[in-house]
């Protein structure tokens, strides 16, 4: 009997100790397990953001949330918001409908770091209430840049502290336990206890500093806010700022303590009692509900460690061996209603059963390697998907195995809504929006492994580079609703053209890239290109059905291994081609050649020259003059632009005019001859002379950037002269618009006075309808009119028609192109009002016009009309009254 009191005491010690021990190393595993799953959250949201900032820097910066969350691209769920701020911190969109859009948060900390940083990291704010929403929430933000590293704004997540801590399950908490997330800085994010989620912490002061990534610690009463000591355990989460922190009652531990001693006590007391009955049986048997006793608390206990949070399911295995001790299978010792209700059985039906007899499909397939590896690791965490079974859809599974004494504690964890957001995200990322085709980004990631297999297969491989002639104008013209609609047409048509397993992707804009893998040959590549185009070329009926559009497709096409051994170089050599294709027919394909590099180099090279000249004002004008036809007289000048080129010389509008407007550069150098006329005419007038009016050209793009007035307004104020002295000359594609802001431009210039010219006029759309619709002042018939002016009775009566109804609705009419006596004549007998080509005069220099304007009259006198006309006589039909400068 003394023996055995010899052994209670102790062990009474020995067993407060070990509930003290056992409660440190649970607060340390269920930080740790808070840390992981904290940073599983954390990165699950900094992954949609992470999308949708890709898909606004793809679209140009532009992205529209709502559309977003209608395609399910971005969650629903209410306690979590995205907005994308402008670089004033204006919201431009978001998923929120209660924020306002135009309050402004740039005074708040994480904007204006993120505006004074050029970092592209993840910031985490400190829990705020929201200055667009009022609520209590945790930002997450990123910086969004627009050109050369400029800030363009900011993208952020809004998520409400307690959705960062929704894992845990309070009603496992002890009373006064807490678990508790906040920054590394002290800011507390979120607290929960066993009454849920708390407004005030009973954790830890901010001005607590953890020295280590983990740890453990006892405080004592005095350290806490409610008095009641508490084993505190915290694990920093991997890869951001935050740190989780368990705190552990010490009254649950006493409690826990209490009742040991009470059963070591009940032993003792009973042992004694039994001694006096049966000595030696007493002992012996007392000595085995220890035994056991102890070996069920250590279950018990090894369960509990496993047992990190109720919304997962735990098992307790322990290994049962083979003749030859190798593990053949594993006896359920224990598992809670969770793990039970993923077999889809009541936790009694498992417990005490072999695991290869409760999962007979998955034991051999996912359970046993796994867990042998587990019992010879000591640790093993993987996800594995289950297969769908009967009524059962599949799901997918996250998985820990930890090794425990003899056996294993398993936890599982549903995560198949995780991994569908995942899945849903990566589509996101691969597929476009608009036309549901793959995207750059896929494309761009799926050619390495594509020309891996072409190169291993050896069978052909090509790259079609597919672009829309003429799309631009419909969606200048038609707006970008109707060009969405055409963009989804073309995109079913491509699909139905190409082979089962050819791919098509849109890589923005209307250019589409189609791979064709395993060809015959390149006669095959050939055919499918031929098939698109007459599958492109059937008119488009979009909208209510009562209009066809008509769009073509050119085509560039790059073999493997011919045009490059690589993805990027057989894109970047099939949109070479395309280009190629475009200039020279569109509609057409064409196959890469390396001559076609070549040129896109001296292009590319030729357009930053452009860009240069115009910086350095290396453009001039040339003037020629436009005469009244009866009279002679000059009756205006026409302003055409040169290059003085550094190396080439004196380069003609043809070789850099189309460069510019591919180059977008046509708007810039279209001001730069504004400016450049009207100080000519402002020179003129200081020398004294009588100037005219001198027409510039305007193009189409300078009309619909929409602010050709006000430059001209600004030209003419800086220049000192009258609006009237200026004349503008449009193309007929730039009066079809139908934009009500090209319109607009044209009222504003003739309201300042300024004559507007149809340039060119008949080989363009307009009509003279058109043209009296928006009020023309005169049109200069094209120079092939001219040209054709005497090839018979039905050319003179076209010209004379379109004279006639010019002359119908108060329009003056010129005519371009002049280059012979005999045309003069005609047209004169036509009752053409001016003049203008060759014959009369070249361009020249603004010096040599000058003179012209001296001159004022340049065949007024009889004797020099006839002089035209016999030099013309002499020299075949051609002559000029003014000599070429």
């Amino acid at each position: 009997m003394t023996g055995l009191w010899l052994w209670a005491v102790p062990s009474i010690y020995q067993e407060k100790n070990h509930i003290r021990e056992r409660a440190y190393i649970m607060a340390a595993a269920q930080a740790q397990t808070y840390a992981d799953q904290i940073e599983r959250t954390i990165g699950q949201l900094d992954y949609i953001l992470l999308s949708l900032k890709f898909q606004w820097q793809k679209n140009g910066g532009v992205l529209n949330l709502e559309e977003q969350v209608n395609a399910g691209l971005v969650p629903k769920a209410a306690k979590i918001s995205v907005t994308v701020l402008d670089r004033t911190g204006v919201p431009v969109t978001t998923t929120n409908p209660k924020i306002k859009a135009r309050q402004s948060v740039a005074l708040l900390e994480y904007f204006r770091l993120h505006a004074a940083s050029p970092s592209q990291d993840l910031a985490i704010s400190k829990t705020v209430r929201s200055a667009l929403t009022g609520r209590e929430v945790l930002l997450l933000s990123r910086r969004l840049n627009g050109d050369k590293g400029a800030f363009a704004g900011v993208i952020v997540l809004a998520v409400e502290p307690a959705t960062v801590i929704s894992f845990v399950d309070e009603t496992k908490l002890g009373n006064d336990d807490f678990v508790a997330v906040r920054s590394t800085d002290g800011d507390l994010f979120s607290v929960k206890t066993k009454r849920g989620v708390q407004a005030q912490s009973q954790s830890l002061s901010a001005k607590t500093v953890f020295d280590t990534p983990n740890g453990k610690m006892y405080r004592p009463a005095s350290f806490f806010a409610d008095g009641k000591a508490r084993i505190v355990a915290w694990n920093a989460v991997g890869n951001y700022p935050i740190v989780t922190i368990v705190g552990l009652a010490e009254a649950n531990i006493e409690a826990d303590y209490e009742q040991r001693y009470r059963q070591i006590l009940s032993i003792a007391t009973s042992g004694s009692l039994a001694l006096f009955l049966v000595a030696a049986a007493g002992m012996r048997q007392a000595a085995f509900r220890i035994w056991k006793a102890q070996y069920a608390r250590e279950v018990h206990e090894a369960y509990r460690t496993a047992t990190e949070n109720a919304r997962e399911g735990f098992y307790i295995l322990r290994p049962l061996y083979g003749q030859d001790k190798d593990i053949t299978d594993f006896l359920i010792e224990d598992c809670n209603e969770q793990g039970a209700a993923y077999r889809g059985l009541p936790k009694e039906s498992l417990i005490g059963k072999r695991l290869s007899v409760m999962l007979p499909m998955l034991f051999e397939s996912h359970m046993l390697a796994a867990c042998r590896e587990a019992m010879n690791t000591g640790f093993i965490e993987d996800e594995m998907l289950v297969p769908q079974h009967g009524t059962r859809a599949a799901q997918w599974l996250q998985r820990r195995l930890v090794r425990t004494g003899a056996g294993l504690a398993v936890t599982l964890r549903d995560i198949t809504d995780i991994k569908r957001h995942e899945e849903a995200l990566v589509q996101s990322a691969n597929v476009d929006p608009l036309t549901s085709l793959r995207n750059r980004y896929w494309l761009i990631n799926y050619l390495p492994a594509a020309v891996d297999l072409a190169r291993d297969s050896q069978k052909v491989f090509a790259i079609l580079f597919v672009d829309l002639d003429d799309f631009k104008n419909i969606n200048d013209t038609l707006g970008h609703a109707v060009g969405d609609e055409l963009l989804k047409a073309a995109a079913s048509r491509l699909k139905a053209a190409i082979r089962p397993d050819d791919k098509v992707a849109r890589l923005g804009g209307d250019e589409f890239t189609i791979i064709v893998e395993s060809a015959q040959s390149r006669n095959e590549v050939a055919t499918i290109a031929e098939r698109i185009i007459s599958t492109l070329q059937s008119p488009f009926v979009l909208g209510d059905g009562d209009r066809q559009y008509y769009v073509h497709a050119s085509i560039g096409i790059s073999m493997f291994p011919e045009n490059g051994t690589d993805g990027q170089s057989l894109l970047k050599h099939a949109d070479i081609a395309m280009y190629a294709a475009k200039e020279s027919q569109k509609g057409s394909y064409r196959f890469f050649e390396a001559s076609l590099e070549r040129r896109l180099v001296t292009r590319i090279n030729r357009e930053a020259e452009l860009k240069i000249a115009i910086e350095r004002r290396e453009l001039v004008l040339h003037y020629q003059p436009k005469v009244r036809s009866d009279t002679g007289e000059i009756t205006g000048m026409e302003a055409l632009v040169r290059w003085n080129h550094p190396e080439l010389g004196c380069l003609p509008p043809i070789e850099f005019i189309p460069l510019a407007e591919k180059a977008g550069l046509i708007v810039r150098l279209g001001n730069e001859v504004v400016r450049m006329a009207c100080e000519q005419v402002a020179l003129w007038q200081e020398q004294g002379l009588a100037v005219v009016p001198v027409a510039i050209n305007v193009s189409a793009q300078q009309i619909n950037a929409g602010n050709i007035s006000t430059v001209l307004a600004n030209a003419l104020r800086a220049a000192g002269i009258g609006a009237g002295l200026i004349e503008v000359e449009i193309t007929e594609s730039a009066t079809v618009t139908e934009g009500g802001g090209a319109v607009a431009e044209l009222a504003a210039i003739q309201e300042a006075e300024t004559k507007l010219y149809v340039d060119d006029f008949g080989t363009g759309y307009s009509s003279l309808a058109q043209l009296k619709r928006l009020d023309m002042d005169g049109l200069k018939v094209d120079r092939a009119f001219t040209a054709q002016l005497l090839d018979g009775p039905d050319e003179a009566a076209l010209f004379k028609a379109i004279v006639s109804m010019a002359h119908a609705l108060r329009m003056r009419v010129v005519a371009e192109g002049v280059e012979t006596a005999e045309q003069m004549a005609a047209l004169q007998a036509l009752s053409c009002d001016e003049l203008q080509g060759y014959f009369i005069s070249r361009p020249m220099p603004a010096a040599d016009a000058a003179r012209l304007l001296q001159k004022r009259f340049l065949f007024s006198d009889q004797s020099i009309r006839e002089q035209a006309l016999l030099d013309a006589s002499s020299r075949g039909g051609e002559s000029s009254i003014v000599p070429p400068a």
